[in-house]
């Protein structure tokens, strides 16, 4: 059931269409139908949230949920039509970047440092508290959903894996309006960039807040290999390049693992 947005007016002010639900299954596969159904009623920006989340997936179609009230998920239209094709990779990695600066926000004055792990996580102090998963819209080349889910209210004890983290589990409040409408800035911050030729700015900030780089680390590949090295720098696309010994992997998807 949609509810009035007006909980939400910074981030109405950065979006055409902000849609409030007070459950779902899961935002990204609401939003992917009602595009399909109804693309001119959802254009660029525009976002559904919810903090009651059932069904959530994650990269490599993992399911998660949370309770009620403990997670914000969010999932965002991206018109990516004025993109150049060959630089639509950076998409995922650009909402990573806006969220890990949203998030930082949240925490000026609390001590956490959040921090952007590849390809698109938010860490905060080495635990995970966000992930973000980005997907095309069947028939389409042109319009991404990029769906992300943030642990704001949830306990420590509600935390589903040890590597979690959330904004009350190291005694932070969370703006969720304040957060989202961060967030749309910077994300369309960069995706402007991306469309007017700054691919070299998008990928220089988005390095800069990499924690992965510089760092050891084994990545777990989808044929079920894995490589261990040091995670040395992003390529033009957007993909990891892991160094081990005087060899170079490039890495375009995998689960990442820091080495502490």
């Amino acid at each position: 059931m949609a509810i009035p947005s007006d909980g939400y007016p910074r981030t109405a002010a950065r979006s055409p269409r902000v849609q409030v639900v007070e459950t779902t299954d899961s935002t990204n596969a609401d939003v992917v139908a009602a595009v399909t159904h109804d693309p001119a009623g959802w254009p660029h920006l525009s976002l559904l949230v919810t903090d009651d989340q059932r069904a959530g997936r994650g990269r490599l179609d993992r399911s998660w949920t949370a309770p009620a009230g403990t997670a914000l998920a969010v999932s965002l239209v991206v018109d990516a039509s004025t993109i150049p094709l060959a630089l639509r990779g950076w998409v995922p990695l650009a909402a990573g970047a806006a969220m890990t600066r949203a998030i930082r926000t949240q925490l000026t004055g609390h001590g956490g440092t959040a921090e952007l792990k590849w390809p698109n996580d938010v860490l905060v102090d080495g635990g995970k508290i966000c992930g973000i998963l980005a997907e095309a819209v069947p028939g389409t080349f042109d319009t991404v959903v990029v769906g992300a889910g943030i642990n704001t209210r949830m306990s420590r004890a509600d935390l589903p894996v040890t590597t979690a983290t959330s904004f009350a589990a190291i005694g932070a409040e969370c703006d969720d309006d304040r957060l989202l409408s961060d967030y749309v800035e910077h994300f369309d911050e960069l995706l402007s960039h991306l469309s007017s030729g700054g691919a070299e700015r998008v990928h220089r900030d988005i390095e800069k807040l990499c924690t992965t780089i510089g760092r050891e680390v084994t990545v777990s590949l989808p044929d079920g290999t894995s490589v261990r090295g040091r995670a040395s720098r992003l390529d033009a696309d957007g993909r990891l390049v892991v160094e081990s010994g005087t060899i170079e992997t490039i890495v375009s998807a995998g689960d990442v693992v820091h080495v502490r």
